[in-house]
C-alpha cells in the first residue's frame, strides 16, 4: 500500500494521544501502531496498518514473539470496530492461527475487519502479511461492545468523543 493511500484514510492523530500499549503515543514501550481505513468490498469497518518489528519484539532470537503478533491482530480488530461504528469493546474470545515464523526484520501489513455486528456482539477478523502479501498469521474474535454509558465514558476519557469521523 502506498504512503499516500495510507494518509488518505488515516485516523486523526488525536486518537493516539493515550497510553495504550498497542497504539498509544504516550507509551514509550508500546508498539505505536497507526491505522487507516481500508477500502473494502465489505464496506466500512476495515483497517490496515504497517508495522516494522523491533529487536525487542523477539521471543526466540530473530523470531517475533507470538504475543506481539497477537497484539497486532487484536488491536487491528479493535480499530476495525471503531472504523465501522465508533464502537469500543473488549475481546471476549480470540482464535489465532500462526501460519509462518515471523522474523524481526521487514515490514508487516496488518488488516482487520468487522464481519458482523449483532447488538453488543461484534465478530471480527484480522491478518498479518509480509510485504509480499504472504499470510503469516490470522485471527477471528468475538468482541463485546461496551454498554452505551461505559462506551461514552471511555470515549470521553480517551478524548475520542471530540474527534470527528
Amino acid at each position: 500500500m502506498a504512503d499516500a493511500e495510507h494518509a488518505a484514510g488515516a485516523f486523526d492523530e488525536r486518537l493516539y494521544d493515550q497510553v495504550c500499549f498497542a497504539c498509544g503515543a504516550r507509551n514509550q514501550h508500546g508498539l505505536h501502531l497507526r491505522f487507516s481505513r481500508e477500502v473494502s468490498e465489505a464496506g466500512g469497518g476495515a483497517v490496515v496498518c504497517r508495522y516494522d518489528p523491533k529487536p525487542e519484539d523477539q521471543g526466540f532470537p530473530g523470531v517475533m514473539h507470538g504475543g506481539v503478533l497477537a497484539a497486532l491482530l487484536d488491536e487491528s480488530m479493535a480499530w476495525a470496530m471503531w472504523a465501522a461504528d465508533r464502537a469500543l469493546g473488549v475481546t471476549a474470545k480470540m482464535e489465532t492461527r500462526y501460519r509462518k515464523t515471523v522474523g524481526t526484520t521487514g515490514t508487516l501489513i496488518v488488516h482487520g475487519r468487522v464481519v458482523r455486528m449483532r447488538g453488543r456482539r461484534i465478530e471480527v477478523e484480522a491478518s498479518v502479511d509480509d510485504a509480499d502479501g504472504e499470510r503469516l498469521a490470522e485471527a477471528t474474535a468475538l468482541f463485546m461492545r461496551l454498554s452505551p454509558e461505559v462506551e461514552q465514558q471511555m470515549s470521553e476519557a480517551l478524548g475520542w468523543a471530540a474527534v470527528p469521523d
